[in-house]
């Protein structure tokens, strides 16, 4: 319970929210849109809210539960996630719980008594479970201060993290009219809003939506040679001792590149949905848990993962849209320090997704859907200016371009491809469309291999018309022709390249094309950039004793069998050690140390300091 002991008992709305983020969750102040959302739900009304990852979306629910009487019900598609979730809220005093799979009648049937007798502040339930008749009756049995719909964006049949189960939950509407109903997400095109508002009925929800930018994330697409090379080529400059998330869109492709980055001394865990539950999770405990670990993992791993000193996000396969995409490098820099989202991207990739898309059993609307996503992906890899700025567009935002992604800090040098791009349409057109890119390139350079001599294409008169170009010069070619929607593969057809209704202008010359100059792929260097971007300017003792915190963190989560960002966070044990509190009134004004903490572990942390501090003057 929240102690409003202090406030006067006609205190404003905004005092009252304020007391909550300090004394619960140690913030002196609500970030962008947080305080309007907080008094908005507070006070009753529904709202969609849309905010980065890492944008603080968890405490635009947690603050007016703790506001309202009753308990606030979280619905939360990540079973796997809870306990991490509800081990936090305790870490600051918050009375919160789970229901789900995992737990025994007996724990289950505790839990139930306890929201019955008002003695839970929130509950988070998978929207599976909440469905259940038995669980709506419980839930009108209790007081319920609001619904947080968490991951609204599940609710898309368009989108990447569909839950068929998310629709109905448009009976919290009908049958819990007088309780109001926040949905949350950090990816969501206009349609997707749409979707959301539709299938939630929250037509008169007023909507928040906050700047998609992450302006800590660093946006950067490579040309894929070898891509596990590439990819620990990277680790190894960028970041030898951080912790990232790598995704491979195969379970094959998760164990190969786990089993091959641990050959090579980085300590590697795997995840895919067709592992051992047991082993899953506890590569996924580890990876919480745990500094320094890499996780490679397909899309199943990921959403609502809070660890925030992830920083890097590599992808080793092309992502299905815009919005997987924007949410799987979100999970990076969660801490607002300085990220990486790095992609390896290749002909291969578009000619694979080209090939899924058609090969689904979806009907062929939804096919077309899935095209138009990866149109959208496709272009944000191919274009010649800010990445931010077209992701950003992508999401209905303007900016100005960020001088962070590779675009703005290399800028690609285009050129006037057009007399190139008819000769690769030409030679697709000769071969009867009837062929792969691999083929296509090999007749544009005059290889007259034998499949090329089998087919006689050894004597068509494009044969050889390209060989001034090498080969991953005509694949990057190839693979901007495609994404301009000139070129389409046919699934059907062994991956054949067909033309396009597009094609037509280009090759009677009557449009122009520009494309990005190939560039042969170099290994990473280490940025020189990064230092100036983010201030962590720590003096040799702050350093020390931020060291020596890390390490009482580490122990205290052991303890606590907790991940060690839910003891506090680094910005917290870096604000700390620049601090040097005296006294538990100083620790106090830290950001990050509510009461529950600063009782919890104040006296640990103030002779952890002096006995530093006597350490060094001695």
């Amino acid at each position: 319970m929240v102690d409003f002991d202090s406030l006067p008992a006609d205190a404003p709305p905004q005092e009252r929210a304020l007391h909550v983020l300090e004394t619960v969750f140690g913030y002196s102040s609500f970030r962008g849109h947080q305080g309007e959302i907080v008094q908005h739900v507070a006070g009753g009304g529904d709202a969609l809210v849309l905010m980065p990852t890492g944008g603080g979306k968890s405490l635009c629910y947690q603050v007016p539960a703790l506001l309202r009487q009753g308990t606030g019900v979280v619905i939360s598609p990540l079973i796997a996630l809870m306990q991490d979730q509800v081990d936090a809220l305790d870490e600051v005093g918050v009375r919160a719980a789970f229901l789900n799979s995992t737990q025994s009648f007996d724990e289950a049937m505790q839990i139930e008594r306890r929201l019955r007798q008002g003695d839970l502040d929130l509950l988070y339930v998978a929207p599976e479970r909440l469905m259940t008749p038995r669980c709506l009756d419980l839930l009108e049995s209790a007081r319920i201060s609001l619904f947080a719909i968490d991951e609204a964006h599940c609710v898309s049949q368009w989108g990447h993290d569909f839950r068929p189960e998310y629709i109905k939950l448009s009976v919290l509407h009908e049958r819990f009219p007088q309780v109001p109903r926040i949905a949350l997400t950090a990816t969501a095109d206009q349609q997707t809003r749409e979707e959301i508002i539709h299938r939630l009925q929250l037509e008169d929800a007023r909507q928040f939506v906050s700047s998609f930018d992450r302006p800590n994330i660093r946006y950067q697409i490579v040309e894929k040679a070898n891509g596990r090379k590439q990819l620990l080529d990277f680790i190894k400059s960028e970041h030898p001792e951080d912790a990232g998330i790598v995704y491979c869109l195969s379970r094959k492709k998760v164990e190969e590149t786990a089993d091959f980055l641990r050959s090579e001394g980085i300590n590697a865990l795997a995840y895919h949905a067709g592992m051992d539950y047991a082993q899953r999770t506890a590569n996924q405990a580890r990876f919480l848990r745990e500094d320094k670990i890499v996780m490679v993992a397909t899309i199943a791993f990921g959403m609502g993962i809070d660890k925030p000193d992830v920083r890097f996000v590599c992808h080793l396969d092309l992502p299905k849209s815009v919005e997987g995409y924007y949410q799987e490098t979100g999970r990076a820099g969660r801490d607002g320090l300085p990220a990486d989202a790095w992609m390896a991207y290749g002909l291969q990739d578009v000619v694979q997704q080209r090939r899924m898309i058609d090969e689904s059993d979806a009907d062929e609307t939804f096919k077309r859907v899935l095209g138009t996503k990866l149109n959208a992906m496709l272009a944000l890899c191919e274009t010649l200016h800010c990445r931010r700025v077209h992701l950003l567009d992508y999401f209905g935002e303007k900016s100005a371009p960020c001088g962070n992604c590779d675009t703005c800090l290399t800028p690609p040098v285009s050129f006037d491809a057009t007399v190139e791009v008819q000769k690769l349409l030409s030679t697709v057109y000769r071969v009867e469309q009837r062929f792969a890119p691999g083929h296509v390139i090999e007749v544009l350079r005059g290889i007259d291999g034998e499949r090329v001599k089998q087919w006689r294409h050894d004597q068509l008169s494009v044969f050889g018309v390209g060989s001034d170009r090498g080969e991953a010069e005509w694949r990057a070619i190839l693979r901007q022709v495609i994404a301009l929607g000139l070129l389409t593969v046919d699934a059907d057809n062994y991956s054949a390249l067909k033309l396009t209704e597009a094609a037509r202008p280009v090759l009677r010359g009557e449009q122009a094309v520009q494309l990005r100059r190939y560039q042969k792929p170099e290994k990473a260097k280490r940025s020189s950039q990064r230092s100036s971007f983010v201030e962590t300017d720590l003096s040799t003792e702050e350093q020390a004793l931020f060291e020596k915190l890390r390490w009482w963190r580490v122990e205290t989560a052991r303890a606590h069998n907790v991940p060690a960002y839910v003891i506090f966070h680094d910005a917290t044990m870096r604000e700390i050690a620049k601090a040097r509190p005296q006294s538990l009134d100083d620790l106090r004004h830290v950001t990050g140390v509510g009461e529950k903490k600063l009782e919890t572990y104040g006296a640990q942390i103030i002779a952890l300091i002096a006995e530093m501090q006597a350490a060094q003057s001695s």
